[in-house]
């Protein structure tokens, strides 16, 4: 006879997907260095008091603070302001990943909600893959570029220059970034609702409501977790991108792409002040592509196990 206390339970899905995702080496690198990267931009600010937007009042002594070599006193160096680029680097990166966040969820909203329409209901499908592809023809970097020139200044003077701004970027990339995410969620859908489940629900009257939120979309859920990673890294260089033309948040609101941007003057005689941010926002992206990579193995049963 089979000893009763010697039966294990059951594990459960999530802790097989955490077991696949764990024996991802690249996965769980990023997740260290993402974690790091949090704990620096949140955690950090707590420890190092310093004002990232100060500025020494006497005309002089600022100048003899700026642009200074890491030291003790500012352990990344000063800017051309002499304001501590510790700070910055701090405070840039909360807007940063905030603005990447953000954005990612907006995105995903969109496309999850465009690629569950299409796929569910054949008489949108057709109209709204249109969409999709309209979108997706469009030069998104110009594009975004006009959005920034033609409403930022109203933004700014109803909303204030750095939540006017901050809106602005995040509307203007989750509306234009959310295509991939319509196209994967659709197909998952055009399988799914011809599962056995779904049908045998269809056949004793279960309305479509349900269906899709009971049924359809918890079996699409991982997909979308998986781009919505993805779609984070994508946020970041998006706004980085747009800071760096000088297009995004007002200068003395930092963030890692206004970083870079304004340290591209002094990059021949001061190189560290492009190295911190780029080497910041190549990690950020970096880690997220690996967390994503780690959880599209995990959330797979086809490869969870392997």
């Amino acid at each position: 006879m089979t000893d009763a206390a010697t039966i294990q339970p059951p594990r459960s899905q999530w802790a097989d997907v955490w077991s696949q995702f764990r024996s991802h080496k690249g996965a769980m690198l990023g997740l260290f260095v993402l974690s790091l990267l949090v704990a620096f931009v949140f955690i950090g600010p707590l420890i190092w008091r310093v004002d990232p937007t100060y500025v020494n009042p006497d005309a002089a002594k600022m100048i003899m603070s700026r642009n200074k070599p890491p030291t003790l006193d500012h352990p990344l160096g000063t800017d051309q302001l002499g304001r501590d680029m510790l700070a910055r680097m701090m405070s840039g990166g909360r807007v940063s990943l905030a603005v990447g966040t953000v954005a990612m969820v907006l995105s995903m909203v969109i496309g999850s909600f465009v690629g569950l329409m299409a796929g569910f209901y054949r008489r949108l499908d057709g109209p709204l893959m249109r969409l999709t592809d309209m979108f997706l023809a469009l030069p998104l970097l110009p594009l975004l570029l006009v959005l920034m020139m033609l409403f930022r200044d109203a933004l700014a003077s109803s909303l204030g220059p750095e939540a006017g701004t901050f809106l602005l970027i995040v509307m203007a990339i989750g509306v234009t970034s959310w295509m991939h995410a319509a196209r994967i969620v659709r197909g998952q859908v055009l399988a799914i609702k011809e599962r056995e489940f779904v049908l045998a629900a269809r056949s004793i009257g279960v309305p479509s409501r349900r269906i899709i939120l009971r049924h359809i979309m918890p079996n699409v859920i991982s997909s979308v977790m998986v781009a919505a990673t993805l779609g984070i890294a994508g946020a970041i260089i998006t706004e980085s991108v747009l800071s760096f033309l000088g297009l995004g948040f007002p200068p003395d609101f930092p963030t890692w792409g206004r970083l870079l941007y304004d340290g591209v003057e002094y990059m021949q005689l001061y190189p560290s002040r492009v190295v911190f941010p780029g080497l910041a926002i190549s990690l950020t992206v970096l880690s997220v592509n690996y967390i994503g990579d780690g959880l599209r193995d995990a959330l797979d049963p086809r490869i969870r196990g392997r």
